[in-house]
């Protein structure tokens, strides 16, 4: 790790140390020993990063990322211990099209509970269980199109 790197982390950090709040530039402000105690780490590991000594370890880091409402994968791409490519983000799972009205009922950009069992690949032996359970968790007031309730069945492809 380069001194420049160090300065543009730490320079990162203190601008998302302040945007939360954190006091860290008047003496008396309390901001540092507040942010480490709410990370629960070392005030010192704080102090050292702000005065470009040093990077803090991954714990810290991790800690820190938490506090600061910051993923810990940017935190360490940032800190220049890792990179994307040594991080890569997940693919995207593929998004499904619907017509505006499809021949199952749904409304566009929703999915009958059917729907989404198969989109998710459960079993069609599974699949009633599977709407009940998942039924239970819409709200009462859910459109026709993804409602189901315990004592509703649907009606299945199979059936």
């Amino acid at each position: 790790m380069t001194s420049s790197e160090l300065e543009q982390f730490a320079t990162w950090v203190e601008e998302l140390i302040r945007r939360r709040g954190f006091d860290i530039d008047s003496p008396r402000g309390g901001g540092k020993s507040r942010l480490a105690d709410e990370a629960g780490v070392h005030r010192a590991a704080v102090t050292r990063l702000l005065q470009r000594q040093s990077m803090p370890d991954l714990e810290t880091t991790r800690r820190l990322s938490h506090v600061l409402q910051v993923p810990v994968r940017e935190m360490l791409i940032r800190s220049g211990r890792l990179t994307e490519e040594d991080l890569p983000l997940p693919d995207p799972p593929p998004r499904a099209v619907h017509a505006p009205e499809s021949a199952t009922g749904s409304v566009a950009g929703t999915l009958t509970l059917e729907e989404a069992a198969v989109a998710l690949g459960v079993p069609v032996e599974q699949r009633d269980m599977f709407i009940r359970v998942a039924g239970q968790f819409l709200p009462a007031n859910a459109p026709a199109a993804v409602s189901a309730r315990p004592d509703e069945r649907l009606p299945l492809a199979s059936d």
